[in-house]
């Protein structure tokens, strides 16, 4: 990403543009004071005919320049280029079905396979073991052939739509423990019931006595479920692997991550492995590409051919790494004239998961967690640093990840929605006992002038007009409301206001407007940022609205487009980036850092519009019509 690998590309362009006017310096007989460069060429001021390129200067060799990260670097107020948006030259051949992703490959002699499991996994370590297996359930189907390594269970074939008929024919029994909660209620008093590792991750000041003495104090219990990544197109991979070496084409946020999970599988030498990248479709996290890696790899070795795999819809639902569910109580408080005085937030989540399924099944590695880390607990930054926050008190419930619950990883913006679902509505519901509005409320409780400029910015660009929310109360059929919310990830700034509609006989709640705005330091192009800014905002909806994972006692049940429903591009709202730039600040993060800010909006909108909160998401309309029903 741009804020650890930007400075370490621009003090390496530096020390390259050194020695490259160094090397000009000695061919054109000038000191190097006396040169510039412009689109690749050195030139001698006032003698513009004296001039080479780069290319000239490198020729055919190679550019053995060491890297110091000592040579000067341009001053950000003399950029030219930075900091301007820069057309993204893939898109022609996106737009018209040309670029080459990761599922059309082929490799001449390959085979196609596919995995077979039970139709949704069950709890994370339970794995899935086989009981009996019939290999002649599939005889009919030309050239198709059972491929097992202990509990990992495929098939090949010459012709792909054999290898998806065999898959779905092949008899197998599971065993499949009822290690599950019976219902989502269930999983979040499972949570709150278990043995767990607390750390107190800030307090500061005198929390209760500020609770005692405030003039108001809101608590609330939120409750969030798991999600899918939910790729546009299911993971794919190709191996090839020989007797002492392998090759392996996949779609991977982290190539050398992947070749190590693939030489523990082939129990082989990382460097006789190489992973080649090609990409695939959004994953926003660590989706399934690990394991169909794994996967694809397993079933190469075990035929002696290269191996094409590529998950169906229910193996990439089913079988995916969630983004774990999280269970908060938060409790605000603020002063007579709107001023927080005391912040207090208890989350409970497990980690997330470290074993790839394919390497439980083939390899026998048992199912192991992560321990805490900045993305999978709770941290000062997405947790109260917005405010200005005297008394300040965090605490973290690690639960267990192996008692009953599935494998979780990091979803696009970890634990920030759910965080934001809860302390940015106890921040609303504290402006509205305050008679205040709640964007001047945030205002006055801000952080310091960054987080100032970002919620500014999105204020503005959603032309917001100061007035109490839920002001305006209709008994129409069709109501309309809008919220405001700030959040982060790790580093940057993010603000976003929703305009929604809400129909109270059926629940259903439409995202029609959306502003959302970040400000991540240094912007190197302003067009990318936007882009990621457009993606958080629709995203959020979806999440919000729509995205959840099911299941019985023994499996997911969520493994498809019906039963896990996202956002369609019809039903997607109109959306408004907003690049707050500080050219002087170091880069920072832009593709997590709006996204909690845009759900907390829908849910402030949703109080706007009906005079009900929802304290639990998605907001799906049998939940908004229960929710009304109640009030």
């Amino acid at each position: 990403s741009i804020n650890r690998g930007g400075p370490r590309i621009r003090l390496a362009a530096a020390d390259a543009r050194q020695a490259l006017l160094a090397r000009a310096s000695q061919q054109l007989g000038a000191p190097v004071e006396r040169l510039t460069v412009s689109r690749g060429v050195v030139s001698v001021a006032g003698s513009p005919g004296q001039s080479v390129t780069y290319g000239a200067l490198i020729g055919d060799r190679r550019f053995d320049v060491p890297y110091t990260g000592k040579a000067p670097v341009k001053d950000y107020r003399n950029h030219t280029i930075v900091g301007a948006s820069v057309p993204r030259n893939d898109i022609p051949a996106k737009a018209s079905g040309k670029y080459v992703y990761m599922q059309h490959v082929r490799v001449p002699g390959m085979l196609h396979g596919r995995v077979v499991r039970p139709r949704g996994q069950g709890a994370y370590g339970d794995g899935a073991r086989v009981l009996s297996l019939d290999a002649g359930s599939i005889r009919d189907i030309p050239g198709a052939r059972v491929v097992r390594r202990r509990d990992f269970v495929g098939v090949v074939a010459s012709e792909e739509w054999d290898a998806v008929r065999a898959a779905q024919r092949l008899r197998v029994t599971w065993d499949q423990p009822a290690s599950l909660p019976e219902t989502p209620a269930a999983l979040f008093e499972r949570m709150r019931a278990a043995k767990t590792i607390d750390s107190v991750v800030m307090d500061r000041g005198g929390v209760d006595a500020a609770f005692a003495s405030a003039r108001h104090v809101v608590s609330h219990r939120f409750d969030s479920p798991y999600q899918i990544h939910a790729g546009f197109g299911p993971n794919c991979a190709i191996a090839d692997v020989k007797t002492d070496s392998a090759v392996v084409m996949c779609s991977t946020q982290g190539p050398y991550a992947t070749r190590a999970k693939i030489a523990d599988v082939l129990e082989m030498p990382e460097g006789n492995i190489t992973v080649r990248y090609y990409e695939g479709s959004g994953t926003f996290g660590r989706s399934c590409y690990d394991d169909v890696a794994q996967a694809a790899a397993v079933m190469s070795q075990e035929t002696g051919a290269p191996v094409r795999v590529q998950f169906m819809r229910w193996d990439e639902h089913g079988w995916d790494n969630f983004g774990p569910a999280h269970t908060a109580d938060v409790k605000i408080a603020a002063d007579a004239n709107g001023k927080l005085v005391a912040y207090q937030y208890h989350g409970w989540q497990h980690t997330w998961s470290v074993t790839d399924t394919t390497a439980q099944l083939a390899a026998g590695r048992p199912a192991s967690e992560g321990q805490d880390g900045r993305a999978q607990s709770l941290t000062p930054t997405n947790t109260g640093e917005m405010y200005a926050l005297p008394n300040w008190r965090i605490v973290n419930h690690r639960v267990p990840g192996l008692q009953g619950y599935f494998k979780g990883a990091p979803l696009r913006s970890p634990l920030d929605l759910a965080i934001a679902l809860g302390a940015e509505q106890v921040i609303d519901e504290l402006a509205y006992l305050a008679n205040m509005d709640p964007y001047v409320f945030r205002r006055q409780n801000m952080n310091g002038d960054r987080w100032l400029a970002v919620l500014n910015a999105a204020a503005e660009a959603a032309k917001w007009s100061p007035r109490k929310a839920a002001a305006n109360l209709s008994k129409a059929r069709v109501v309309k409301g809008r919220g405001i919310a700030v959040g982060t990830h790790l580093s940057s700034y993010g603000a976003a206001v929703a305009e929604i509609e809400v129909d109270r006989d059926t629940g259903v709640i439409v995202a029609k407007r959306m502003y959302g705005a970040i400000e991540a330091g240094q912007i190197v192009n302003p067009g990318f940022v936007e882009n990621q800014i457009t993606g958080m905002l629709v995203q959020a909806a979806s999440r919000m609205l729509k995205e959840e994972v099911t299941f019985s006692r023994t499996n997911v049940t969520s493994v498809d487009w019906v039963s896990y429903p996202i956002l369609r591009c019809s039903e997607a709202p109109e959306v408004f980036p907003v690049v707050v730039k500080r050219q002087d600040q170091p880069s920072t993060g832009v593709g997590e850092e709006c996204i909690a800010a845009a759900a907390a909006a829908i849910a402030n909108a949703f109080f706007d519009a009906t005079g009900v909160r929802l304290r639990e998401q998605p907001m799906t309309p049998p939940r908004v019509v229960a929710a009304l029903r109640r009030a």
